[in-house]
């Protein structure tokens, strides 16, 4: 890259959407906390914030397909920056129709002026003026379906073959496109400040529009606006969380007055929800590897008016050198994962997880349930859950848990919405990101049984 100081916003969409992506490509940051760190530093008006952002996820959503695309009109090596730059000026060609190809053409060559120099721009207007003529290669041409699949959605090869051997072509090949496209955005309404209808009120009065879920009544989809920025927000009225995420608090059901354990809680999404589930009466342990995190969780509690909650940093690992035996009525393990059923939100992590990566993380998914059992009551209940649609990291783990601990039984996912009550099977529900527009995500249920049992 040119050693010209790169600015991250100076009013350019595209030049923003380069700086963000080649930090993201360089540091292995999240494109989504770049971006929104951008957003807020800059206080980027409603219009330049929607285009960065799509320019942004669309751009690595579909880096992969994108490359397929460029490889015939590229000869010889480029610069990194160069091939963002190609990558999203061949995005907003493709697959932007609201804006003018010549427009997206003539803005990476300014772009390319002014980090590099004519002889850059001169090759970037080449390149992409050879593509309009032209037009992108078929996919039809690789011969081989998982490849072809890979390039179409743009996840590695190795990825798409791990989801048609979990779940068929068919379920795959949907769950692949699902990931490109942007999900719904959602919030809590938060029971101990506020009805549905009452959330809504406020919500519409504030010029978003807002509308109750289908299939989880608590929620709310919201398709203009920044629910963040609201009155209702502010006033503890409502939580931003994607709407799967809804579902481990509903499926622990703990009742006002018991004693309860978030062993992997910071945000404090889940915590929250929770303490609202019992009616802020009761007690709720929230604990957390990352010290620094808990702060957030203490941040969450104030601003909804909850206050059954204590944090405390431990590794959930370690729960029973630091906690009481058998002393919770109820325990979540949010545990660590892939997060594969969040790529749509996160594209970054296609591109860098490994699959050696889950199997570490399987042991770690399993220290927690184990430590989880030491300090659960007995008949108590303990709820498992993760943001990935991996066999391995779910089902596997629910079934290396269930033979290593026979004290432990899988027991019927209570709380669930017909929509979702169907879909389960054996304690186990697994939600897809094309079931309902809503992140990947998967819940397990067990009950400690008694010693006579």
């Amino acid at each position: 890259m040119s050693k010209k100081s790169v600015v991250i916003w100076d009013g350019n969409v595209r030049d923003a959407a380069l700086s963000i992506l080649l930090a993201v490509d360089k540091n292995q940051a999240y494109s989504n906390l770049l971006l929104n760190e951008t957003i807020k530093r800059h206080k980027i008006e409603a219009k330049d914030r929607a285009l960065l952002t799509e320019i942004t996820y669309g751009t690595l959503q579909h880096k992969m397909t994108l490359d397929y695309y460029l490889e015939p009109f590229i000869r010889g090596s480029i610069d990194h920056w160069v091939r963002w730059l190609l990558r999203i000026s061949l995005y907003q060609i493709h697959y932007l129709t609201r804006i003018p190809p010549h427009a997206a053409v003539n803005e990476a060559v300014e772009i390319a002026k002014r980090r590099g120099h004519r002889g850059i721009a001169s090759m970037v207007n080449g390149i992409l003026r050879s593509v309009l003529r032209s037009g992108v290669p078929s996919t039809d041409d690789i011969a081989d379906p998982i490849e072809r699949l890979s390039i179409e959605t743009s996840h590695p090869v190795w990825l798409v073959q791990r989801f048609v051997d979990n779940y068929g072509l068919a379920v795959a090949t949907e769950m692949l496109h699902e990931n490109n496209r942007p999900p719904v955005q959602t919030v809590r309404v938060n029971k101990t400040k506020s009805t549905v209808e009452q959330a809504i009120a406020e919500l519409n009065s504030e010029g978003l529009t807002a509308k109750q879920s289908d299939v989880i009544p608590e929620c709310l989809h919201i398709t203009n606006g920044q629910p963040a920025r609201t009155k209702a927000f502010k006033e503890g009225m409502i939580t931003i969380q994607d709407e799967s995420s809804m579902i481990p608090a509903n499926v622990l059901n703990p009742s006002p007055g018991m004693r309860v354990l978030d062993m992997c809680a910071a945000p404090g999404g889940k915590t929250t929800h929770i303490a609202e589930i019992m009616k802020n009466e009761g007690s709720i342990l929230a604990t957390d590897l990352h010290p620094h995190k808990l702060d957030l969780i203490d941040h969450n509690t104030e601003r909804l008016g909850l206050d059954i909650v204590e944090t405390a940093p431990i590794d959930g690992r370690k729960a029973p050198e630091f906690l009481q035996a058998a002393s919770f009525d109820a325990i979540l393990v949010d545990a660590p994962c892939s997060g594969l059923g969040v790529m749509r939100r996160k594209p970054d992590i296609k591109y860098t997880k490994r699959e050696e990566d889950l199997e570490s993380l399987q042991k770690i998914q399993l220290a927690l349930l184990d430590a989880a059992t030491k300090v659960l009551k007995t008949d108590g209940k303990l709820v498992y859950s993760t943001c990935t649609v991996d066999i391995q990291e779910n089902e596997g783990t629910v079934q290396a848990f269930l033979t290593a601990h026979p004290e432990m039984e899988a027991i019927q996912l209570e709380s669930l919405p017909t929509k979702l009550a169907e879909k389960q099977a054996n304690g186990m529900l697994q939600v897809f990101p094309q079931d309902f527009g809503s992140d990947g995500f998967f819940v397990a249920a067990f009950r400690k049984k008694g010693e006579s049992n």
